[in-house]
């Protein structure tokens, strides 16, 4: 008896792995090929393309803000969605100049890239997504200035696979709803322009604390304003998670809503 058991639990070994045990994840980083394959002939033919950046915020903010919070709200973007997977984050973009340093790269740990450098990535990554069955390849930036080489890059996609059911969303309200739209948010609630701030301030900070609280140094709060020290426009001495959650909330619905709507319309 005790040899019959042990030749049917080998059987049951050597059977392949049923759909059920397919992980539970939405990032296409964390599944095998087989696995991913899978779930795109299921429906999971939207791929969402977080895009962030490695940029100085300040005394108190990390410099992988951008990649943390775009990765973790994308992941909310795509479990509401329902039929949508999440991409690796790109964390490489243009920044500014490097000779004479411009922009962020006048700060250390800043990174940058050329625009056409960036373009040509997010090109290939596109590429990659449709030869692997996606349909609708969204792309999501958290940083403000890349936002036009994003549309140029769908767009361009979007004329040479005319026909063929595959397009590329450049979705310019996820970022509209993390700056403009969480500024209304803000100063609804009592803050003024000049404490949310356009880079690391009030606003910046509050969405960083909310997404995860270690990319926040909160004892140099503090010394954070006013005057805002280099690197940093705004006041976030009053940051709160409960602030940034709203902004969270705010930017995830109306990306959704905003996805939507894109991959809508054929």
């Amino acid at each position: 008896m005790l040899r019959v058991l042990v030749l049917a639990a080998g059987l049951v070994a050597g059977l392949p792995v049923a759909a059920a045990d397919t992980p539970a994840t939405v990032f296409l980083e964390e599944m095998t090929s087989p696995e991913l394959a899978a779930a795109v002939k299921a429906g999971k033919t939207t791929i969402i393309v977080p895009i962030g950046g490695t940029e100085q915020s300040g005394p108190h903010i990390v410099l992988g803000k951008h990649n943390v919070r775009v990765k973790a709200l994308a992941a909310k973007v795509a479990t509401a969605l329902g039929n949508a997977l999440v991409a690796p984050v790109i964390a490489y973009v243009p920044e500014g100049g490097t000779n004479p340093p411009t922009a962020h790269m006048r700060y250390p740990g800043t990174i940058t890239v050329p625009p056409d450098a960036y373009r040509k990535v997010v090109e290939s990554a596109a590429r990659s997504f449709r030869l692997h069955g996606f349909r609708d390849i969204v792309l999501l930036g958290d940083h403000g200035d890349y936002q036009k080489d994003n549309q140029a890059v769908a767009a361009a996609l979007d004329r040479e696979w005319a026909g063929t059911g595959v397009r590329v969303h450049a979705i310019v309200e996820y970022y509209r709803a993390a700056t403009d739209g969480f500024a209304r948010t803000l100063k609804a609630r009592g803050h003024t322009d000049a404490e949310i701030g356009q880079h690391a301030g009030l606003a910046d900070t509050s969405l960083a604390l909310a997404v995860d609280p270690k990319l926040v140094r909160t004892d140099r709060l503090a010394a954070s304003g006013p005057p805002p020290p280099p690197g940093v426009t705004g006041d976030p001495r009053r940051a709160s998670a409960e602030l940034g959650q709203a902004g969270v909330d705010a930017i995830v619905a109306q990306t959704v809503d905003a996805v939507r709507a894109a991959t809508a319309r054929r």
